[in-house]
Parts: structure tokens; C-alpha cells; sequence
């Protein structure tokens, strides 16, 4: 097999593309011949030593992936050789070949194509968690969603959409938020143009928004926050941006509302079956074209990075997604 190499977590340019044995799974472990993989935030920070999971060295980067199984280990029987699975293990993907906990795998229907499978846990399950779960949004109700046209931001605004909500979707170009409409924002506000506080208050009519999507973090989280309406849920969901905001807290007082933490990690790991029954909602909403990844380009894995690089420039609309 090959694979992806990090044996120094500095960066990208450290990654070696290199032939390593074919590893054979162990008990309650199979091995998949990997046909996508996507690119997610998680694994820039993870090359550079900055993600809060740090894996022993060396490892194969790649969190999310699909592919075809090839073996399966002892005490397996969920699974067989030649079933299409999607998995998100942490590591592994970025290779022609890895072993993955079975536990960890969704299979797959013949209709789902592998590239969709690759982009699809990661994100629907994200928002699923932030949107039902955390925030308990209901019908009828207004969710800002910063960093819209980010992979966990396309996939919010399709599930808030599937949940009858209406949705205001916030970008950073004008390209960016043309797509958001496309996928059924019902408005839409470019950050990089407009004062945001300005643009929520014309948008929700002073109200505020009762849901507010973060996965950025930096700038704007405080602005957010303060055009949130009464009783509104803040979903902490990650930094891409950089900066981890400090919000006044003072703020949750005046406006009745809720910080809310989003780790959807920890809550499959901790309340599996109620995950499990959630993955398979979002598999159904996929069949029935409620929700659908938006996919940036597909890439060949020997251009790893060149897609991280894409990626670091912020020019991604929904997922990069790597092909064998």
C-alpha cells in the first residue's frame, strides 16, 4: 500500500508519500482498499501538532474516508469482504489503504457514491448534533450560519432547511453566497462587505436570529452574539478562523440566552446508540435529497498538497475531497 507519511508533525511539507506493508486488521478491526477521502479542518491542524487529538507518530493523516472492504478481523459480522463502507477513524485515509475500528464504519448503499460517503459523516453529523440535538431547533424558527459555505456550513443550512427553519447564511464573497442560496438559504450577507450587526437587525427585522451556527469563531463571534434574539442558542462549533473569542458573559444575561457546546466526537463515543440512530436519519434524508455534500473538486491523493494548500487559502466551497 502507500500512503501519506507524517513522521514530524511541523506542517504539510513534511508529509512523505510512501510504500508501507499492507497492515492486516486485527479483532474488531477490517481492512478497507480507500477509494475518496476528504479534507477536513481537523487535518490541517493535526499535521501541525495543533489538534487536541495528537496520535502517536508515526501516522497516516486523513480523518474521514470510503472505500471498499478487504478483510475483516475477528468477532466482525456487520461487515463482509467487498461491502462499501464511509468511516471516520481520525487517521488513516490519506493512503490506498487502511485499517479502521468496524465500529466506526457506516455501510454504505450501492446508490451512495463514494465520493459523496467520503464528504458525508463529518459534516452532516456536526450540524445534526448542533442543530436537532443541541440546540432543539424547531419549525419556524431563524438560524444565522456563519461560515456558510464551509463544508459543516453547507451541511447546516440543509439540515436547518429539513427542519423547516428559515435560514440566513453569512460569507465572505459574493460566489460564496450565491451557492448558499442555491442550497436554499432564504438570505443571504457578505461579512467581508457589510457590518454584520447591521445586516442581522435588517434581516430578522431587530428580532435576532433564535440559532446561531459558529464553526469560525475569531471576529465575529462576538457581533453574533449580541444581534442573538431572546431565548436565542449560540452552537459553539470550532475556530476555524483561528482566534478563540472571549464573549462577555454579561451578554447571556441580557438576552435570556445559551452558550452551547457542539463536539459531536465525544457525543458518539459517549451515547453511540442514540449517534447510531441519528446516522441513520441523515443516511435516509440522503436518499430522499433532503441533504446532499457539496463537493469543491475531487483531486487526485497524490495532490495532497495542493489541496491543503487550496484549502489554507480559503477559496473552498463545501468539501475537497481526494480520490484513489
Amino acid at each position: 500500500m502507500q500512503a501519506w507519511l507524517c513522521e514530524n508533525p511541523v506542517g504539510v511539507d513534511a508529509l512523505e508519500w510512501k510504500e508501507l506493508p499492507t497492515p492486516q486488521p486485527k479483532a474488531g478491526e477490517v481492512l478497507i482498499e480507500i477509494k475518496a477521502a476528504s479534507l477536513n479542518f481537523p487535518d490541517i491542524l493535526i499535521v501541525q501538532n495543533k489538534y487536541q487529538i495528537k496520535p502517536p507518530l508515526p501516522f497516516v493523516p486523513g480523518s474521514e474516508y470510503a472505500g471498499v472492504v478487504q478483510a475483516v478481523g475477528d468477532g466482525v459480522t456487520h461487515l463482509k469482504v467487498g461491502q462499501h463502507v464511509a468511516c471516520l477513524s481520525g487517521t488513516g485515509g490519506f493512503a490506498t489503504h487502511t485499517v479502521a475500528p468496524a465500529a466506526l464504519c457506516m455501510p454504505l448503499p450501492a446508490a451512495f457514491p463514494f465520493v459523496d460517503a467520503a464528504a458525508f459523516i463529518m459534516i452532516y453529523a456536526t450540524s445534526y448534533h448542533a442543530l436537532v440535538d443541541r440546540a432543539q431547533l424547531k419549525a419556524g424558527e431563524t438560524v444565522l450560519v456563519l461560515g456558510a459555505a464551509g463544508g459543516v456550513g453547507t451541511s447546516a443550512i440543509q439540515i436547518a432547511k429539513a427542519c423547516g427553519a428559515r435560514v440566513i447564511a453569512a460569507a465572505s464573497t459574493d460566489e460564496k453566497c450565491a451557492l448558499c442560496k442555491s442550497l436554499g438559504a432564504d438570505a443571504t450577507l457578505n461579512y467581508s462587505k457589510e457590518n454584520l450587526r447591521d445586516a442581522i437587525k435588517l434581516l430578522t427585522d431587530g428580532k435576532g436570529p433564535d440559532v446561531i451556527y459558529d464553526p469560525v469563531g475569531g471576529e465575529f463571534a462576538e457581533p453574533a452574539f449580541r444581534s442573538i434574539a431572546w431565548r436565542g442558542r449560540y452552537l459553539v462549533v470550532g475556530f476555524a478562523s483561528g482566534p478563540i473569542p472571549a464573549l462577555p458573559l454579561n451578554l447571556t444575561l441580557l438576552k435570556g440566552a445559551s452558550l452551547v457546546g457542539v463536539f459531536w466526537g465525544d457525543f458518539a463515543k459517549r451515547e453511540p446508540k442514540a449517534n447510531a440512530a441519528m446516522m441513520m436519519e441523515l443516511a435516509q434524508w440522503y436518499a430522499q435529497g433532503k441533504i446532499k455534500p457539496v463537493i469543491d473538486r475531487t483531486m487526485p491523493m497524490a495532490e495532497l498538497k495542493a489541496a491543503y494548500a487550496h484549502m489554507g487559502s480559503r477559496g473552498v466551497k463545501g468539501k475537497l475531497v481526494m480520490v484513489n
